[in-house]
């Protein structure tokens, strides 16, 4: 029997969404007997051509993310026998969350001709569900053995972390007042700021870190409070929560603005805390600051809940099954 072909179509490998929601992926596929192939979308018309003799070839095409224009995106249809929409993302309206009519049509074209849709949550399935015809909630998870570490954490310092990039800069200059509130009362607080970015504080000591996927595990291990700001708007409830998942991998209490889907991960006063203001923030660090039994059960509570619902490998036994039943229809 013919090894069934896979063949996932983003943006590019440096895109999370790509490792997460792909690459990742790609020994459990080989292992289950599949053919797994990536093709970096660089608009190219070779590159155009290559992905359409591709697709004519697979079983199944995953296009993450990317909407296409009319006449292409026909092409692509045409060529795929089975084709799957992932996103993980509101990528039916503009980053700050205004609405955007092309974007829109985008959207409705590529969820109505998909055979399958993967949504990372469920604010994001709701817009999909009126148009399209099997739907499947598919959380962006992790090998949480990658983040099971043993770690000597500082002892002279309390580490805040956070890990994203300068795309979202924004959300933690957001929180940073009420952080420098913090140190003001907790003279050991520092914030380590694992990105391609770093801030600037003559009231908070900040720690950066340039991000490695080699390394991120292991920083992460070594901090003590995992911190997830995010605004509120229709842009930002589409939002997977990876960093909240990857602090609770990495047995870290969360603390989080109750914002889409980490309102929903993060359970108040069991994994981590939810914090919709700078007073709010202000009490959280301090009661976990103070208390190393909290953090512990709070870690332990976390990583748990990382196990059990975002794991790479409950995730992967979803996706195949759907791609099975889909492909059996």
């Amino acid at each position: 029997m013919s090894r069934r072909k896979i063949l996932f179509i983003s943006k590019g490998v440096e895109s999370p969404s790509t490792r997460y929601r792909a690459l990742q992926y790609a020994a459990l596929f080989e292992a289950g007997g599949w053919s797994f192939q990536h093709i970096e979308d660089n608009r190219s018309f070779v590159t155009r051509k290559r992905l359409l003799s591709e697709a004519h070839h697979a079983d199944v095409v995953v296009i993450l993310r990317r909407t296409y224009s009319y006449p292409f995106f026909r092409l692509l249809r045409f060529a795929a026998k089975y084709l799957v929409f992932d996103y993980d993302d509101a990528v039916f309206q503009k980053d700050q969350g205004q609405r955007s009519d092309s974007r829109e049509r985008s959207f409705t074209r590529s969820v109505s001709a998909a055979d399958q849709v993967w949504a990372g949550n469920n604010y994001l399935a709701a817009r999909a569900r009126p148009f399209a015809r099997k739907i499947l909630v598919l959380p962006t998870s992790l090998d949480t053995d990658k983040y099971d570490l043993c770690v000597d954490k500082e002892r002279n310092y309390l580490d805040l972390v956070w890990i994203g990039s300068s795309s979202t800069k924004e959300h933690l200059k957001s929180v940073l007042p009420a952080l420098e509130s913090a140190a003001s009362v907790i003279p050991a607080l520092r914030l380590k700021i694992i990105a391609d970015f770093t801030l600037q504080s003559d009231k908070l000591t900040i720690v950066p870190i340039r991000w490695s996927e080699k390394r991120e595990a292991q920083e992460l291990a070594a901090a003590h409070v995992g911190i997830a700001p995010l605004p509120d708007n229709l842009f930002t409830r589409g939002k997977c929560a990876l960093k909240v998942i990857q602090y609770m991998a990495a047995g870290l209490p969360v603390i989080s603005s109750p914002t889409g889907v980490n309102a929903e991960i993060v359970e108040h006063g069991v994994n981590g805390f939810l914090a919709a203001g700078e007073q709010e923030w202000l009490a959280a660090i301090q009661r976990l600051v103070a208390d190393d039994a909290l953090r512990n059960s709070m870690g332990k509570a976390g990583r748990k809940r990382c196990f059990d619902n975002f794991s790479l490998q409950s995730t992967f036994r979803k996706m195949i099954a759907s791609l099975e039943n889909g492909l059996a229809d």
